[in-house]
């Protein structure tokens, strides 16, 4: 594994990443693994060998691994649930969790008072609710869009005069109450200590020492451009934010998917099936999100994913182990339509149609990885039967073990 790699879900979500980036940091010495997209919201599940199991957030899920996080310019940074889940990680055995991150001084940072806000907007929403994730990510990207240059990032926390003024303006602007500003200054300072905090170049430096791994969050279907309006994530989940931060350095494009297809919340899931009882060790209604979803396999869904992104390089399919055989070959309004980033408009229109497409199925699939590779045009390298590192199997390509 000489090249870096970018690992993003062709779904709505939930589909391993986490794992998948557990089993790459366990093949190779991986020099780091960064996020780039989403926040404090991710809830990327990796299961050792021994039992330990973590929910990773904002960390990257190679941590377990001893492989460092950086934490890039497009993630929200939350430094009190990060705090949290360094706490957690320190239970486990991991030393010093909050000596493995670096953090672009660019990042913004997500507060008590984005939540807040967030969280009144979706009760507002009353039964049109989105299925916020309840972070204040959302407000976080809002505030930061509607007030250039007043939003809190990471490297403001170096500065406590800069970051008790933005704060302040922070609480007035949205209108909420909270925790007083001056302890929120003093927690995000006490982060800024116990982190790294690095400028712009750092990721090109870093991307000389090979290989690394680019940690994506949610799914492609989420995405805030090219996901189906208004059931999305302020957030680009597809490859974009990762391409951008390689500014022309080679990396493989690995997809994951299950052999079936979950969202959390409302929104589309044309293949959606009650029936589907399946067992979710992780996964789970949420207060915010909403109850967890389960549909068949959505080879049309996951085309539209793939096109979206420019395709991917390969696969990664999850959930072999799950008791499946029918898959999604076909809408009978054919296949979603591709338009430029942006349009939201056309993107509810594409929502309407979706709530009215009915699925065409193959049944008695048995060779997973073969239907899903033919289905989608992309071969399947990697194989998942279970939650740990060691329930993994390479097919071929490039991840493949003669070329780890």
């Amino acid at each position: 594994m000489r090249e870096h790699v970018i690992v993003a879900d062709l779904g709505y979500g939930d589909a391993g990443k986490g794992t998948v980036v557990d089993w790459l940091c366990s093949r190779e010495r991986v020099q780091a693994v960064v996020r780039f997209n989403g926040g404090g919201q991710a809830a990327h599940n990796v299961v050792l060998p021994d039992g330990r199991h973590h929910t990773f957030a904002q960390f990257g899920s190679g941590t377990f691994r001893g492989v460092p996080t950086h934490l890039s310019r497009f993630m929200i940074v939350d430094p009190l649930s990060l705090a949290g889940e360094a706490a957690h990680l320190a239970r486990l055995g991991v030393p010093d969790p909050l000596g493995l991150l670096t953090v672009d001084r660019d990042a913004l940072l997500a507060t008590p008072y984005h939540v807040a806000a967030g969280r009144a907007r979706e009760l507002a929403r009353g039964d049109d609710r989105h299925g916020s994730c309840g972070m204040g990510i959302g407000e976080t990207m809002a505030y930061a869009l509607g007030h250039p240059g007043l939003a809190p990032t990471a490297g403001d926390c170096e500065s406590p005069a800069v970051l008790t003024r933005k704060l302040r303006a922070l609480r007035e602007a949205l209108g909420v109450t909270g925790p007083p500003v001056e302890d929120c200054a003093a927690a995000y300072r006490a982060f800024a200590e116990r982190v790294t905090l690095v400028g712009s170049s750092f990721t090109t430096a870093l991307l000389r020492r090979r290989p690394v791994v680019f940690e994506g969050a949610q799914g492609v279907l989420l995405d805030e451009w090219h996901g189906f309006h208004p059931y999305t994530t302020w957030s680009t989940t597809t490859f974009a934010n990762a391409l951008e931060l390689l500014d022309g350095t080679a990396a493989v494009r690995l997809g994951v998917l299950r052999t079936y297809t979950p969202r959390h919340g409302p929104g589309p899931l044309v293949t959606e099936d009650p029936g589907l009882a399946l067992p979710e060790a992780h996964n789970g209604d949420g207060p915010w999100q909403g109850p967890f979803r389960t549909g068949h396999f959505d080879a049309v869904a996951h085309r539209y994913a793939l096109a979206v992104t420019g395709g991917a390089d390969g696969l990664a399919l999850t959930h072999l182990d799950a008791p499946v055989s029918r898959m999604c070959v076909s809408y009978d309004i054919g296949e979603l339509p591709v338009g430029p980033a942006g349009d939201l408009d056309r993107q509810a229109g594409l929502t309407g149609l979706l709530a009215a497409a009915r699925p065409r199925y193959a049944d008695g699939v048995d060779d997973w990885p073969e239907a899903v590779a033919e289905a989608l045009g992309i071969p399947v390298w990697l194989g998942s039967s279970g939650p740990t590192a060691a329930d993994k199997v390479a097919f071929d390509g490039v991840i493949a073990p003669e070329r780890v």
